[in-house]
């Protein structure tokens, strides 16, 4: 149909970082999901953002340290890097990076605010945790972007434990956020 923008696909991975794979706060659920990640990555057409869960020395001091007393993501460690082999299948795209200091971003509103149309963009979620920092944007997005398409690829999510991570689908799904399975 003439007159018609095609959308804007963007492809938001949420810290996929060592610590959350195999590193602190890792899982054999997101040690699994790595492959699917990947493949998501290479043959994604449109944009990608990558956010990163990023704490200072401090974190202990925190109000997230003194509920999830267990250091992670110190910004410029090992385990807050990304996992290698999300960091190869990035390695010949062009994406932007958001450090976020806490589960939801507002960094990654402000940015595609600034960046996209929001009634020109379709927005698809992949990465850890589903039940934590997944749903956490995913909310967000949907509550800024209403009339956006918001998307998770459930099998490139993976959450705390099995049912945490079926529990966040089911309140994304409840929220209207389309759940790929």
């Amino acid at each position: 149909m003439k007159g018609r923008c095609k959308m804007k696909k963007i492809l938001i991975v949420v810290d996929m970082q060592k610590d959350f794979v195999d590193g602190s706060l890792g899982s054999d659920q997101a040690v699994a999901i790595v492959e699917n990640v990947t493949e998501k990555i290479r043959n994604f057409d449109g944009d990608i953002i990558v956010t990163y869960d990023t704490h200072g020395e401090n974190y202990m001091e925190t109000q997230e340290g003194k509920n999830l007393p267990v250091p992670h993501c110190i910004k410029n460690t090992d385990g807050w890097k990304l996992d290698s082999k999300v960091q190869k299948a990035l390695e010949n795209r062009n994406f932007k990076t958001i450090e976020k200091p806490t589960f939801g971003s507002t960094k990654l509103i402000e940015h595609i605010n600034g960046n996209y149309n929001p009634d020109k963009i379709e927005i698809e979620l992949i990465g850890l945790c589903t039940d934590i920092c997944v749903v956490s944007n995913a909310l967000l997005l949907k509550s800024n972007f209403l009339e956006t398409k918001i998307s998770v690829d459930a099998n490139c999510c993976a959450g705390v434990s099995p049912e945490s991570h079926r529990a966040a689908l089911l309140t994304m799904k409840m929220c209207q956020v389309n759940v790929i399975e």
